[in-house]
């Protein structure tokens, strides 16, 4: 197994309770796995070395909410918000008669595309919902394409209710003969609780059925208003309650109370010019945050996570350090995986050098592109 030291590392923020941050330090990775971590002259030494000279190195971004399978785009609509038409989640009917229409070659292009950008933003772990297809054939195939890029792949059959069916009939087809279609090549179920979409009963109906297929939870909750979707998400353990833009002080303290990630995903606020949500105030509380892009064609077509840690800081009152923890360690939380989102031994070797020597950089010039290598398992990409 060959041995490769990363030395010449500035300052390694490890996101590790006790190894914390490191100056003037060194890794070693073995195979696809860390095997040391500390002080540069300290380090063991290792088949291939290779000098960082004096940037700063991060674990690998965790994206854990991505919507990356459809065809075409809302360009249109995005002008229209922009003009001042505010957004609503109708929209998505847009993408879903786009995408039924695609053929796999099509739809497999585009998700390697936005993967790849993925990764060339510093991403190295990232989760892919479904939900532009809301037909069984569609739902499936998307599924199926995602799972060739990630196994942190999401059922999201509860988007909305396609115009040919009526809501009853629908949520029947969702946990009926759509689920069975769809879960063998999922490993999470989702449901957008929010006004224009499904209300609570119909999301706990759709996510008791997954669970009982073997599926973690995840809830889209409180983006557009308040509504039921915390309460739901903590009530059914879910992994992640996303979006969380209007909270009360009861959707705080659940939140706070149990081990559900409450996922914010400020490009959404961005490219809707919408609320930002209030991190300060869940940190402040005990909750654990996580960021993430929600790139999707309607309201956030992007995947520029290091954008998204430096709207955290500068909207959302988060600090750098917290930021980073956020789209690194807790986001690996918000999808339950244990051996990614942090540098110590043990864990993959997914590894981001910036060009920079700290990662408040990241927040201190926003949109310049800082991520000078990414190493993916052991690998530089």
């Amino acid at each position: 197994m060959t041995a490769t030291l990363l030395t010449g590392i500035g300052l390694l923020a490890t996101q590790d309770a006790e190894l914390g941050e490191v100056a003037d330090a060194a890794i070693v990775f073995e195979g696809e796995r860390i095997a040391w971590v500390g002080p540069a002259t300290a380090a063991p030494d290792a088949d291939l070395r290779v000098d960082v000279e004096g940037r700063a190195v991060i674990p690998g971004l965790v994206d854990s909410h991505a919507h990356l399978v459809f065809a075409g785009d809302r360009a249109e609509e995005f002008a229209a918000r922009m003009a001042g038409t505010p957004y609503a989640a109708g929209g998505i009917s847009t993408t879903v008669m786009a995408t039924r229409a695609a053929g796999n070659d099509e739809l497999r292009a585009n998700v390697a595309r936005l993967a790849s950008e993925l990764l060339r933003a510093g991403v190295t772990t990232f989760e892919c919902k479904s939900g532009y297809g809301l037909d069984v054939d569609t739902e499936r195939r998307s599924l199926q394409l995602a799972r060739e890029v990630t196994p942190e792949t999401t059922f999201l059959g509860a988007h909305v209710v396609p115009p040919e069916h009526d809501r009853a009939d629908y949520l029947r087809l969702l946990v009926g003969p759509m689920l069975d279609a769809c879960a063998p090549h999922a490993r999470w179920i989702d449901a957008f609780c929010e006004r224009g979409a499904f209300d609570g009963d119909e999301c706990r109906a759709v996510l008791e059925a997954g669970i009982a297929r073997g599926l973690g939870a995840r809830v889209h909750a409180n983006q557009l208003g308040p509504g039921p979707g915390i309460a739901l998400a903590v009530e059914l353990a879910a992994a992640s309650a996303d979006h969380c833009t209007h909270l009360t002080g009861a959707d705080v303290d659940a939140l706070a109370s149990s081990n559900t990630v409450a996922t914010l995903l400020p490009l959404a606020e961005f490219s809707t010019r919408s609320p930002y949500p209030d991190a300060r105030r869940l940190l402040d509380a005990g909750v654990a945050v996580a960021l993430a892009t929600d790139c999707n064609p309607g309201s956030a077509y992007s995947t520029s996570m290091p954008l998204a840690i430096a709207l955290a800081v500068h909207q959302m009152r988060m600090t750098p350090a917290e930021a980073v923890h956020a789209a690194t360690a807790i986001g690996a939380q918000a999808l339950r995986r244990e051996d990614v989102g942090v540098i110590a031994p043990g864990r993959r070797a997914d590894i981001v050098v910036l060009d920079a020597p700290s990662y408040v950089h990241l927040a201190y010039r926003p949109g310049v592109p800082l991520i000078a290598q990414v190493w993916q398992g052991g690998r530089r990409t």
